[in-house]
C-alpha cells in the first residue's frame, strides 16, 4: 500500500497523524495521542484508523489493535457529542454516584456504555477520576463536574441535549466530544487557562500545614 493511501482517511488527518509520531524520539511513542486524533476525526477506532496508525508507526495493525482495546478511553463504537462519565468508585458510590448513575440511566433509558437515539449523549460509570475530594464526581468529556446529585446531573444532561452553553464547575466550557479527543491528541484549543489548577477542597492539606508552619523532610543528601 502506497504511504498516506488508506482508505477512509482524510489526507489532513494523515498528515496530523504523521506530525504527532514526529513528536518523540520513538515515532511508536505517540501511538496514544494518534489513536485521539483517530477518535476526534472520525468519532470512533476504526480500522481504518488503526491502519493509517501501524503505516505512519511501522508496525502491525494487530499491535495497534491490542493497544486500542486495552484502554477503556479508545471507543470501537461511535459516542455521542458528549460522554458522560460517572464515577462508581468506593468514595464517589457512597456519597452518591451510583445513585446519580441509577437516575441518569433511567432519566435517558440507557444501560451502561450506551449512546442517545438522537446521538447527543454517552452515558457510562467510570473508575476514579483522581478527584475524591469532590465526590461524587461526573466528567463531561473528560472535564470535572464536581458535587453532583442525581437532580443536578439529569438538569445537567439536558442542558447539554438543548444545546445549551455548559461549563465545568471548574470554569472550562464544555467543548464536544470530538473536540476533547483532539486536544487529547496534543492540538491547543485555546482553553488551558481557563478555571483554577486546583479548588479549595483539594488544597486544605496545604491549607493546615502552612497555618501550623509544617514543611516536607528534607531528604539525604
Amino acid at each position: 500500500m502506497k504511504e498516506g493511501n488508506v482508505k477512509g482517511i482524510d489526507p489532513t488527518t494523515y498528515d496530523e497523524l504523521k506530525q504527532i509520531a514526529a513528536r518523540y524520539p520513538h515515532k511508536r511513542s505517540g501511538l496514544l495521542p494518534m489513536l485521539h486524533l483517530v477518535q476526534s476525526a472520525q468519532g470512533q477506532i476504526t480500522p481504518e484508523g488503526i491502519e493509517a496508525c501501524a503505516e505512519i508507526l511501522e508496525i502491525t495493525a494487530a499491535e495497534v489493535s491490542g493497544v486500542a482495546t486495552f484502554y477503556t478511553m479508545y471507543k470501537r463504537k461511535p459516542v455521542g457529542d458528549y460522554h458522560v462519565g460517572v464515577c462508581t468508585n468506593t468514595l464517589c458510590a457512597v456519597m452518591g454516584g451510583d445513585a446519580i448513575f441509577a437516575k441518569l440511566k433511567d432519566h435517558l433509558d440507557l444501560g451502561n456504555d450506551e449512546t442517545t437515539e438522537d446521538g447527543k449523549i454517552s452515558l457510562e460509570h467510570v473508575e476514579c477520576n483522581a478527584a475524591c475530594d469532590y465526590a461524587p464526581v461526573v466528567m463531561v468529556n473528560w472535564e470535572f463536574m464536581d458535587n453532583q446529585t442525581p437532580e443536578s446531573a439529569t438538569a445537567l444532561v439536558d442542558d447539554l441535549r438543548a444545546g445549551k452553553e455548559v461549563h465545568s464547575t471548574r470554569g472550562p466550557k464544555l467543548c464536544t466530544w470530538r473536540e476533547a479527543e483532539r486536544v487529547l491528541a496534543g492540538f491547543n484549543d485555546g482553553q488551558a487557562d481557563q478555571g483554577p489548577a486546583a479548588g479549595p477542597a483539594s488544597l486544605v492539606g496545604l491549607s493546615i500545614a502552612n497555618d501550623k508552619g509544617w514543611t516536607a523532610p528534607e531528604g539525604d543528601n
